[in-house]
């Protein structure tokens, strides 16, 4: 009976995991010195450390991030890959309820849906302020839109991160869509990303001013772009130049905030006062258009 109780009792001493009390294990955590068994390793500078101070030691450590205060993500163009996404899927599956459309500049279904009309507008229809942003008129109206978020967005992204980015696009949208509700003909049809877009290229602008850039080319394409929207035929210049003012107000409210503590509170007030803005417009056409 002596040799069958040593090595049970060697066997109840030994250390067993302290999250998985049925492995034993030598090796402990050079944090806590808890016994971990392999699945809960983590490998440190020296040694191994439990998931729980792991955790502990993340949430000491500050966040990395970007230029204007935004939080640096492990990869800088996600939100621009995904609304360029977006787009394409958006016209594809316009395309797919008239196939025209992948070669010609001409509505669908989604459009008679979903694209800007202020007269559907004024009757309770909000929403196509935003979703006409995402539909297009032919190959080359979402080309030329979807280079150009390429070129800027991948930028302006890297600066301001993923939320102030978004943010950044979307008010844009907005802005270009409340200026053409006010202007445009109401029972007239607009669609296109091109309010958003001239919104990067105001904050751009704004962006390469705060940090020090040449702002000399990034002037001449705003100034060529306004102009052939003013000289094409059926180009909605009015959401090109809401989409400008309200991305040049946007990045100016982002990039100037004060830096520490009150970035934050001052980038979030500008950004709603914004879009206050926007409301306004809206409701005062709306009320124009239905009184």
């Amino acid at each position: 009976m002596t040799q069958e109780a040593t090595p049970q009792g060697d066997r109840a001493a030994a250390p067993v995991c302290y999250r998985h009390r049925d492995r034993e294990t030598y090796v402990r955590c050079v944090r806590c010195d808890r016994p971990i068994c392999p699945d809960c390793m983590n490998a440190a500078s020296v040694g191994f450390q439990c998931p729980e101070c792991v955790r502990a030691g993340n949430r000491s450590i500050r966040p990395a991030r970007t230029t204007f205060g935004g939080r640096v993500s492990g990869r800088d163009n996600a939100i621009t890959i995904g609304l360029i996404g977006i787009n394409v899927a958006v016209f594809l599956l316009a395309a797919a309820t008239n196939p025209r459309a992948l070669t010609s500049a001409i509505p669908t279904t989604l459009h008679d849906r979903f694209a800007l009309v202020g007269a559907l507008v004024a009757h309770g229809e909000y929403y196509r302020l935003i979703t006409s942003a995402f539909l297009h008129y032919g190959p080359l109206h979402i080309a030329f839109n979807m280079y150009a978020l390429w070129l800027f967005g991948q930028e302006l992204e890297r600066l301001y991160g993923r939320v102030r980015f978004i943010g950044l696009y979307l008010v844009s949208a907005l802005g270009g869509s409340a200026l053409a509700y006010l202007i445009i003909n109401p029972n007239a049809a607009l669609a296109g990303a091109s309010g958003a877009v001239f919104g990067l290229f105001g904050a751009y602008f704004v962006t390469a001013r705060k940090i020090g850039l040449s702002t000399g080319g990034i002037l001449a394409l705003v100034a060529i772009n306004l102009v052939l929207g003013f000289v094409i035929p059926g180009i909605g210049w009015q959401a090109h130049i809401g989409g400008l003012i309200t991305g040049t107000a946007m990045a100016a409210v982002l990039a100037y905030a004060p830096r520490g503590p009150r970035r934050l509170v001052v980038q979030i007030g500008g950004t709603v006062a914004i879009v206050a803005v926007l409301c306004v417009v809206v409701v005062l056409r709306t009320a124009a258009l239905t009184g």
